[in-house]
């Protein structure tokens, strides 16, 4: 994930933060469902105060941007990704069905790819 926070801006480093991680969901390189890293493994990387990660992802969540999930930790909505909810859920629904029936990723990505016709 390519962030960097310009501590010479007058824009806050969690805007920065928060401006970035919105601007790569939209532009597709953070796809829905990808998971952002944990805030204190950010901050260490950004060189931030963990607060001020923690800023940022609340102010994405509160967006609807991003989703914390718990334990599973916070990933890319849907509505961030630019993606309807029911594209996602199709794609949810498919991987869920592949898995049970034991059919490899690859497998089930080429029959993603013949269905599109790609």
């Amino acid at each position: 994930m390519d962030i960097r926070v310009d501590p010479d801006s007058p824009t806050p480093p969690y805007e920065q933060v928060r401006l970035r991680i919105a601007a790569l969901a939209a532009g597709g390189d953070l796809p829905a469902g990808y998971k952002l890293p944990p805030v204190r493994t950010l901050a260490a990387d950004l060189r931030l105060a963990v607060n001020t990660v923690a800023r940022a992802y609340r102010e994405l969540e509160a967006a609807g941007l991003v989703e914390t999930r718990g334990r599973l930790g916070t990933v890319i909505t849907a509505r961030a990704a630019g993606t309807s909810v029911r594209a996602q859920q199709a794609a949810d629904s498919y991987a869920a069905t592949t898995r049970s029936l034991g059919v490899p990723p690859e497998t089930a990505l080429a029959l993603v790819r013949a269905a599109l016709g790609l």
